[in-house]
């Protein structure tokens, strides 16, 4: 997958700009955004997104996108442990397929548009973890947790170490 964005020159010409997007990245964050806020208004999605990618420039988390969105605990046979993943999608038992609806092509766009410009945003302010507003995990009232906001059905909190 490739992305043509246009950047100013010094010549204050529009240059267009090439960018390279990893293709198995790219579907693991277009299934992120799609099962955790399919449902909701493209700022929801691209918040979600902005999570997933300020998780994997942190340190205290995998590298890599796909990474990021598979990590939970595994069984002694390899295997992911039901409902016990970071996503709750990922491990929930129930089928990982995309169709393609308007949801899942919203989400790919969102994905590659968030993969370019993801050390530009700060939707989130620098969140690593959020939860649906309908459930009170734990976690989120720990000391190192700072609550950021509510965007669509979800409140986000930055982890503070």
């Amino acid at each position: 997958i490739g992305l043509t964005v246009y950047a100013e020159s010094n010549l204050d010409k529009e240059v267009p700009v090439y960018v390279e997007i990893d293709v198995n990245e790219h579907y693991c964050l277009a299934q992120n955004i799609y099962f955790e806020a399919g449902n909701q208004s493209l700022e929801g999605m691209a918040a979600v997104a902005d999570v997933t990618l300020n998780r994997v420039q942190n340190s205290r988390y995998p590298n890599t996108i796909c990474d990021v969105v598979k990590q939970g605990l595994k069984d002694p046979n390899g295997e992911m442990r039901r409902n016990m993943c970071q996503f709750s999608w990922y491990c929930d038992g129930l089928s990982d397929e995309t169709l393609e609806t308007y949801s899942w092509l919203r989400a790919k766009d969102i994905a590659q548009d968030m993969m370019y410009y993801s050390k530009h945003n700060g939707l989130t302010e620098g969140s690593t973890h959020y939860h649906a507003n309908y459930v009170n995990p734990t976690w989120s009232y720990h000391e190192k947790m700072r609550l950021i906001g509510r965007i669509g059905d979800h409140i986000f909190y930055k982890e503070e170490y």
